[in-house]
């Protein structure tokens, strides 16, 4: 049904993956380095004053459950959007062949999820500052 974005997806996913491994062993190394430059300025002894707990009694929000819950929700609008422009389409499908109206099909359900998923994420974006705006205050 979507298959004009199979194959942009795969590419990105293996484009993502690469990425992924080569700074896996990019922030190994800049760890490493760290601890190094840290081991030659400080002592032992210095390290027990220098290294608390951080503190936990501030309550931290965490927006990735809000973010991933707008994006289903877009997405899932996406696909009801699409399923009624499916409707209407095969409608007024006396005028179109098969190919024409799988096109038109595949495009509306591949547009509507991805402008309704693309709201849900600026929705979350939206809410998540506006928490953190009241947070500040």
């Amino acid at each position: 049904m979507m298959d004009f974005i199979t194959a942009p997806l795969v590419v990105g996913f293996i484009c993502l993956g690469i990425y992924a491994l080569f700074e896996l062993f990019v922030r190994r190394k800049e760890r490493l380095l760290i601890i190094e430059k840290i081991s030659e300025r400080m002592d032992i002894t210095d390290l027990g004053k220098r290294l608390s707990l951080p503190s936990y009694s501030l309550p931290r929000f965490s927006f990735s459950a809000l973010k991933a819950g707008c994006l289903l929700v877009g997405v899932g609008l996406g696909i009801l959007v699409g399923f009624l422009f499916n409707l209407i389409i095969a409608a007024n499908r006396h005028d179109l062949d098969f190919y024409n109206e799988y096109e038109a099909i595949t495009s509306a359900y591949g547009a509507s999820v991805l402008v309704f998923g693309g709201l849900g994420l600026i929705i979350a974006f939206v809410i998540e500052t506006n928490m953190k705006k009241k947070e500040d205050k």
